[in-house]
């Protein structure tokens, strides 16, 4: 009897300090919240220039959000656009991309079956004037191509020496899931999934009924640059693979409302046929899911680069006046029980990698993302082919190319002659671009130093005098560099010609993970 009082009386303390410490929590709340109006008005009676309300609270909502994890998004209702193109996939537009190159806004991107590509526009054309008003860097040209669908678009654009306008219908433009889908070899499918928004299962399924009547026994299954996107996209497509009734992917959170398990609901696709996923480090969240899955039932071989490492579940809140939040409600868990997030933003220090085991018994790892069964190794972009790209330089001289040559070879078969990249590497050489290795720079700071000391003056002279062999030579680096940088320039230049199905197929005949995964799925049974 009395232990049982001691347990009545500790389970009432306990409710009792709980009820006490949410007390103050919502008093804390309460309290900062009225300082904060107070704040405002304050400021916007008696500051000496007048404040914009609108700027002023968004900015502190900013920092508030700032403060927790970049999942965590406010969207005002101006910028519902956004949202809803996340979610959905869709947006009224052109279907272009475009950047700031050199002074000029180029057209980088092209959307297959876009209105662009109907209206004739191109990879590498400049835009000068949208409805006639002209694009500078003081302008916003993204908001001038966007428009609601059906209205009218004129486009003046300069490609070479020649100015053009052209009229462009705008349109739904509709996001793919599946950016590419084919045989690659014979009974090999290949699938792209590039999002997970709100019709990724629709086309998955659509592609694997495709690719099954074309002879498809095998299938690979490439998640690499896959950010991610809607949790029940993830779970039905793992449903594709895995019998119906099986455990996915569970969530837990603060809040009893947002743990939840997942189950595969329907029917299956396939169950037996082998799968390759290919992920690497811009595998993100849904993509995650996807391949964590498929680990844990040993339902398919993941190949390439460790995950991300999202394992954070964002839900979306309605706030007055149309605008919404997302924000981070649960972590989730795949079926062996690990979590695969990698940053911990709690701030709860947590070095250890727990060990976690597969259907067939195989060690998995949580935390830090997913771990491939076969790494492939990411290939090392070298400071000279950092700046090529950063400044450009590949886009810059693809366009050239283009300009000077109507056709090229199949992207499959397409390869640049040395002569071709020996023009390139004059062409870069006779250019604006401005280069400095790693090592030069640290011996022109050695030497600006010694240069200060007389009684560093024979180190000096030493330095002047092999000065020629440490002083960078661009065409020196570019031909050391040669592999890695002809194939980013085979790819920006199949792109220009033969839009994002260009590089798939270039890609299928080059890229060291995809090349593995064929190997290993060409020998499962």
């Amino acid at each position: 009897m009395k232990q049982l009082v001691k347990i009545s009386l500790f389970v009432f303390l306990g409710m009792g300090l709980w009820a006490f410490s949410r007390a103050d929590q919502l008093f804390d709340l309460a309290k900062n919240l009225d300082i904060y109006a107070s704040v405002i008005k304050e400021l916007n009676q008696f500051y000496v220039d007048p404040i914009d309300p609108n700027k002023v609270v968004q900015n502190s909502i900013d920092g508030m959000l700032g403060e927790l994890d970049p999942y965590t998004v406010y969207y005002p209702e101006e910028d519902l656009d956004e949202f809803t193109t996340l979610t959905t996939g869709k947006y009224e537009g052109i279907g272009i991309r475009a950047s700031w190159v050199n002074k000029g806004y180029y057209i980088t991107y092209v959307d297959e079956a876009s209105p662009a590509l109907q209206a004739g526009l191109q990879i590498g054309d400049q835009l000068l004037s949208i409805n006639g008003n002209q694009i500078t860097e003081e302008s916003d040209p993204g908001l001038l191509i966007k428009g609601p669908k059906d209205s009218k678009l004129v486009a003046e654009i300069k490609r070479g020496d020649a100015q053009l306008k052209l009229t462009i219908n705008r349109s739904t433009v509709q996001i793919k899931n599946v950016g590419y889908a084919g045989i690659i070899r014979p009974g090999i499918g290949y699938i792209e999934l590039e999002e997970f928004n709100q019709s990724a299962t629709k086309e998955m399924k659509a592609a694997l009924f495709q690719l099954k009547k074309e002879g498809m026994k095998k299938l690979i299954l490439d998640l690499r640059n896959n950010p991610g996107g809607l949790l029940t996209q993830a779970v039905d497509i793992c449903n594709l693979f895995i019998d119906k009734e099986t455990p996915i992917v569970s969530t837990k959170g603060k809040l009893q409302e947002w743990n939840a398990t997942y189950k595969a609901l329907n029917p299956s696709w396939d169950t037996s046929m082998p799968v390759v996923v290919l992920i690497n480090q811009n595998s993100a969240s849904a993509a995650e899911i996807v391949a964590g899955v498929l680990q844990d039932y040993d339902r398919a071989t993941i190949v390439g680069q460790r995950s991300f490492g999202k394992g954070l579940v964002q839900v979306t809140r309605e706030l007055p006046y149309r605008a919404k939040i997302k924000i981070t409600t649960a972590k989730y868990y795949i079926p062996s029980g690990r979590c695969i997030q990698a940053i911990d933003y709690s701030e709860k220090k947590d070095t250890t990698k727990r060990e976690f085991k597969t259907r067939n018994g195989r060690k998995v790892n949580a935390g830090g993302g997913i771990e491939p069964d076969v790494l492939v190794g990411r290939p090392q972009a070298n400071s000279i082919t950092q700046q090529l790209l950063k400044e450009k330089i590949f886009f810059q001289y693809a366009r050239l190319y283009r300009l000077k040559h109507a056709s090229i070879a199949a992207a499959a078969n397409f390869h640049l002659t040395e002569a071709e990249f020996e023009e390139f590497v004059q062409w870069v050489k006779a250019s604006q671009f401005k280069y400095e290795s790693p090592l030069e720079k640290q011996m022109r700071d050695v030497l600006k130093e010694t240069q200060k000391d007389p009684l560093y003056a024979n180190l000096t002279a030493t330095l002047e005098k092999i000065k020629p062999e440490w002083d960078s030579s661009i065409a020196k680096e570019l031909q050391a560099n040669k592999k890695v940088i002809s194939a980013l320039l085979e790819q920006e230049i199949v792109h220009h010609y033969y839009l994002k199905k260009g590089i798939n197929e270039w890609s299928f005949e080059h890229d060291p993970s995809l090349l593995k995964g064929v190997e290993l799925i060409s020998a499962l049974k």
